[in-house]
């Protein structure tokens, strides 16, 4: 039953009027950035918030046994469904806009198709997934994988947080796994998310369809030595971990910029982690991205070979782990085209990853950017104006229409 009155007033002040009840959800006071990590507190009361409105436009919510949640217009059962919608999840301390910008302005485009008086055609549904971001359970886009079948479900339910809960426990139960039936009812997926770069701001265009995603991965680094005592070690006696990593880091920056691609080691685990001792074990995980996959591929193997070289230098040890990796993703060409003369709107490539990649290999997908006046993304300083989100939402609404109700 449809319990939201029509939508009225200026959008911007809609957007904003919506925007604001989730905007307090999970944000630290101290850095002004959120810690909205899967499945936590945080996380569960925008999950909540997210039944709700779906429960206010008369839209049944269910889910697909892995954490992700799908409100429906129309019938849950028919076929060639357009979904829409992004991600609740954050990086430590990331900004507000990255993946709710997406959810919250799917209700807001049907609320503008609903005060057009528009009715879907096809099934229209407003998707949450879960664990996108990868910063509790490690391996990004978990829900998409797991509902594509692009992770097996033994190696997800079994994934553990830094206090050691596992994705089955914080999930109440071992996840379900591909759900062919349910992602053959996709007939599109349009995913609205801030842009995390500046060339909307240089193109003075408050919104862009994408072209492709670069292939990018994450792998983790375990180097190990031999602890000792800090002030009683000589120089020349020690085997320190902490040396290798640290020629890790600066092999991983060379050799990206040869390369014109980007290398990131922004997370790392120390052992004994005391500052008296020499470390033991230090681990670091390396973020990769490149615009092909042979330049990808080859930025990891020339870093992993200085290191192993560093390594019997130092008189250490190195293992090199691939936790995830994403190939290239080409946007359906032909839907990215429709929908750049739809809006009349610039196309750009990105080197962040979204669900909306892991979905491209299954259903044919798009994806809406809506201008950061920062440029800057996974930290508070990223941002968008409200004009700008309320012409993201009026992109949107016309990109559903075109999809679902013609």
């Amino acid at each position: 039953m449809l319990t939201r009155p029509v939508a009225e007033g200026p959008l911007p002040e809609r957007f904003r009027e919506l925007w604001d009840e989730i905007a307090p959800i999970g944000r630290d006071p101290d850095s002004g950035g959120y810690l909205r990590y899967a499945l936590t507190e945080p996380e569960l009361r925008l999950r909540e918030w997210f039944r709700g409105q779906a429960d206010d436009r008369g839209m049944p919510v269910t889910e697909d046994g892995n954490g992700n949640l799908f409100a429906w217009w129309g019938d849950p059962d028919a076929g060639d469904a357009v979904l829409t919608g992004s991600h609740f999840d954050s990086v430590p301390h990331g900004g507000a806009y990255d993946g709710p910008l997406g959810i919250v302005s799917a209700w807001l485009a049907v609320d503008e198709l609903r005060a057009a008086g528009v009715t879907p055609s096809r099934p229209l549904v407003v998707g949450a997934f879960v664990e996108e971001e990868g910063a509790r359970f490690g391996v990004p886009c978990l829900g998409s994988r797991l509902l594509t079948g692009q992770i097996a479900v033994d190696r997800a339910a079994g994934l553990r947080d830094a206090a050691g809960v596992s994705f089955a426990e914080a999930l109440g139960g071992r996840p379900a796994g591909a759900d062919p039936g349910l992602l053959g009812r996709f007939g599109a997926f349009v995913e609205l998310h801030v842009e995390q770069g500046r060339a909307l701001v240089d193109q003075a265009a408050p919104v862009a369809v994408a072209s492709a995603i670069w292939p990018h991965g994450r792998w983790r680094f375990d180097f190990t030595g031999e602890g000792n005592h800090a002030g009683t070690t000589r120089m020349a006696d020690r085997r320190d971990p902490m040396l290798t990593y640290a020629f890790a880091v600066l092999a991983a920056n060379k050799e990206a910029r040869l390369r014109d691609a980007h290398a990131t080691v922004g997370r790392v685990s120390v052992e004994p982690n005391a500052t008296n001792a020499i470390p033991s074990r230090v681990t670091g995980w390396l973020d990769a991205r490149a615009a092909a996959p042979e330049t990808l591929g080859g930025l990891v193997e020339a870093v992993r070979a200085k290191v192993v070289e560093r390594a019997r230098r130092d008189g250490t040890e190195v293992t090199l782990t691939e936790e995830s990796t994403t190939a290239l993703v080409a946007f359906d060409g032909g839907l990215a085209d429709r929908l750049a003369r739809l809006l009349a709107a610039p196309v750009l490539p990105t080197g962040a990853g979204h669900d909306a990649g892991v979905l491209a290999a299954h259903v044919p997908t798009a994806m809406l950017f809506v201008r950061n006046p920062t440029g800057v993304s996974h930290s508070p300083a990223e941002s968008a104006d409200d004009v700008d989100c309320a012409a993201g939402v009026a992109a949107l609404a016309r990109v559903l229409e075109e999809l679902a109700c013609r």
